[in-house]
């Protein structure tokens, strides 16, 4: 069988530049080169060779987070190259990256989702405001970043300013948004059509971690990630279906990750990931080994996916 030509993309100039460099490794040593000859394209410094070589590519694998990699740029620029690609296009990778956006398409869809506020450069910070609203604790977030990038749960009033100082680093708009005290779960979902919801992790931040940032996320042991999800049968069932409805609300495709918070008998969507972790030991491939799929087996079926939504577009 003709191997395929493999653009792996990784690195990129986002703040999680490092994380997609250590994840570009990971899946590097995970891909079946028996099936694939790889090259390697790294955002920051090799577009214009992605660019010169695109017709001798078969179709590239994303690993890329945050700006110019999770948002739908790096995807319209492979649509332009006429270049197959895992996972969500351009609509939905630009929607699911916008927080704003994506309480919107949550609210249309009928997905429970904490209120929020947006706030933009230059607006009045009104600490005492934002209090009587939401309560504390309290989320300040950048709209537009990942891995929990900028984001601050505020316990008292005197941290607010703070917090969306912090958070204004990263875009020139924040979202407030209510606290959920809970269970927090993540669920993923594999497929065009139709959609496979796979077993629910739950998540765990040490003592030293108010809740899964940025460092609980990537230090080895900070976080313990249980899989399935000790929940009932019921609670499993529900978080399952909102997963896929998340992925369809936001124009999702190939596979996609959604983040949850369980509070008694209900279930609060906080954001879906398009092209979430891919480590041997990240979530997404987490949930998959416990559904039986190894890490090689789940990268092969997201190219495939890939590949099957272009063939059907032309």
């Amino acid at each position: 069988m003709k191997k395929i030509n493999l653009a792996l993309l990784s690195g990129g100039i986002s703040s999680e530049r490092e994380v997609s460099l250590n994840s570009g490794d990971q899946v590097f040593d995970a891909l079946d080169k028996k099936k694939y000859n790889i090259i390697r394209y790294d955002p920051k410094t090799d577009l214009s060779r992605l660019i010169s070589e695109a017709s001798q590519i078969d179709a590239a694998l994303i690993i890329l987070h945050g700006p110019y990699g999770e948002d739908g740029t790096i995807q319209g620029l492979l649509e332009l190259l006429d270049i197959p690609y895992q996972g969500s296009g351009v609509i939905g990778s630009s929607v699911a990256m916008n927080k704003l956006a994506t309480k919107q398409m949550y609210e249309l869809a009928d997905l429970p989702t904490p209120p929020y506020m947006v706030l933009k450069q230059g607006d009045p910070i009104e600490p005492a405001d934002f209090e009587e609203r939401f309560g504390l604790p309290l989320v300040v977030k950048p709209l537009e970043a990942g891995s929990s990038v900028g984001m601050t749960i505020v316990k008292s009033e005197s941290e607010i300013e703070m917090a969306t100082e912090k958070a204004f680093k990263h875009g020139e708009s924040i979202m407030l948004e209510s606290f959920v005290d809970g269970v927090e779960i993540t669920v993923g979902v594999v497929g065009n059509q139709p959609l496979e919801a796979l077993p629910i992790i739950e998540i765990i931040p040490g003592d030293a971690y108010a809740f899964f940032d940025y460092e609980a996320k990537y230090t080895p042991g900070a976080t313990r990630e249980i899989c399935p999800a000790r929940i009932s049968d019921a609670l499993t069932q529900k978080a399952q279906t909102y997963a896929k409805m998340a992925h369809k609300s936001l124009f999702c495709e190939g596979y996609s990750r959604t983040d949850m918070i369980i509070q008694g008998d209900e279930i609060y969507i906080l954001e879906t990931n398009t092209i979430p972790g891919m480590t041997a030991t990240s979530l997404l491939p987490q949930s998959a080994a416990e559904a039986g799929i190894s890490f090689t087996e789940l990268l092969d079926r997201l190219i495939d996916l890939g590949m099957e939504r272009h063939e059907r577009k032309k």
